[in-house]
């Protein structure tokens, strides 16, 4: 039976770790705050932004919300991003994305100060993650994925690591950060050759499944004795929460893994507010 790699545990040791210094910070006058921009209505967006909510609250972060119509326009967000950039009040923006595709995203994206983009998102937060210069912030969801494989002591020197999936949120600044520890990767994306998948996959150490394909990693592509660490977020046949990897081959052959839900999700909404309190001690 597969070791959990629970990830509330995780967050919930980050979140005192960050509550500590946001009292401090607090106390000297300054109280960390984040802004949420969310644009429509859509499930998974409201879940993600109430997730982040109760994380502030325990984090000790205050929260500044803005939301928009289905139909909002460019100018409007554009104009909120210039008050937030002004506001010095506000520490760190999460803005839920992706936005409807008849906005801008990557331009909007590019407005943020650097200095407020807690969520990687900004081209000069990537470049800082591509080019190991420490300038910004690395997109919340990659770095969540370390904390779980240092809170477990797992070292990734000589590691044969597998990232499934290349997007800019996870796949490849995850490969980066995973790299920089001395591990050896291989990327698998939605074009690689079927067997090519299936063998890089099997001979891998550790695995982190980012394809947003819900249980699309089965038996036949797991080997034996990996670390799983699943990103996925998705919905089954049956209407229930699960990830990229099969619950239950990785039960049955896998070291340890992450669940869904309660894994690396858990962990990335504190790495949120531990960039948000961060941002807030540079000012």
């Amino acid at each position: 039976m597969a070791e959990l790699l629970d990830g509330k545990k995780v967050a919930e040791e980050i979140t005192a770790r960050v509550r500590e210094k946001a009292d401090r910070l607090t106390a000297a006058g300054i109280l960390p705050t984040l802004a949420i921009i969310r644009v429509g209505e859509d499930p998974g967006d409201m879940s993600y932004e109430r997730g982040a909510k109760k994380r502030a609250e325990k984090a000790g972060v205050s929260v500044k919300e803005f939301h928009f119509s289905d139909d909002a326009c460019q100018e409007e967000l554009m104009d909120t991003l210039r008050q937030i950039n002004r506001d010095e009040s506000i520490h760190g923006l999460l803005m839920l994305r992706p936005l409807p595709k008849h906005l801008d995203e990557a331009g909007l994206c590019e407005m943020l100060d650097p200095a407020k983009d807690v969520d990687g998102i900004t081209s000069g937060s990537l470049a800082g993650v591509f080019m190991d210069t420490g300038q910004g912030y690395p997109p919340c969801t990659a770095e969540a994925c370390m904390a779980i494989l240092d809170h477990y002591g797992v070292d990734l020197k000589g590691m044969k690591v597998v990232v499934m999936g290349r997007s800019l949120v996870i796949g490849k600044p995850v490969a980066m950060m995973v790299m920089k520890r001395h591990a050896t990767i291989t990327m698998l994306h939605s074009r690689t050759r079927e067997e090519d998948f299936r063998a890089a996959a099997r001979d891998a150490d550790i695995i982190i499944a980012a394809m947003g394909r819900a249980k699309a990693v089965g038996s036949d592509q797991l080997g034996e004795d990996q670390i799983l660490i699943d990103v996925g977020i998705n919905m089954d046949d049956e209407g229930r929460l699960c990830g990229d990897i099969d619950p239950d081959a990785a039960e049955s052959r896998a070291k340890s893994r992450t669940p869904v839900p309660g894994g690396v999700g858990s962990v990335t909404t504190a790495i949120l507010m531990k960039h948000v309190v961060e941002a807030a001690e540079k000012v």
